[in-house]
């Protein structure tokens, strides 16, 4: 599926990618001053408009326990948990504005350094 022509066409609503990445250098995905500028590189990069400022708190316990943000953007948001005991980043970016998955998924991985990365893109529809 051509989700560019098929958000275009109106036959899709907008799209979820979600991304798990594992081995992130923990120093990072610890910070939160790194964590909300992931998030304002990542809307430069995919040109989204943030619409306030990230909100990153910290919260869970045991391999739960880390970092959590939302950034909220004028066509939807872009949130994420990370794991301190996993060393792992989950990050979801929701739009109905497109933007490309993979550039996404690679930005993240470099980003929070992470060894291997997991990309699922899902179709939100605009009918059934």
């Amino acid at each position: 599926m051509n989700y560019s022509e098929a958000m275009e066409e109106g036959t899709l609503w907008g799209m979820l990618t979600s991304i798990d990445l594992f081995g992130c250098d923990p120093e990072i995905i610890d910070s939160e001053e790194e964590v909300r500028r992931f998030a304002i590189e990542l809307c430069d990069l995919i040109d989204m408009k943030r619409y306030g400022d990230c909100q990153v708190y910290r919260f869970g316990s045991g391999d739960k326990e880390g970092l959590s943000f939302l950034q909220l953007i004028e066509t939807s948001l872009i949130s994420g948990h990370l794991s301190n005991d996993l060393k792992s980043a989950y990050i979801d970016c929701f739009s109905c504005k497109y933007y490309d998955p993979e550039v996404v998924a690679d930005f993240a991985k470099a980003f929070f350094h992470a060894g291997k990365a997991l990309l699922t893109v899902t179709p939100r529809h605009s009918r059934p």
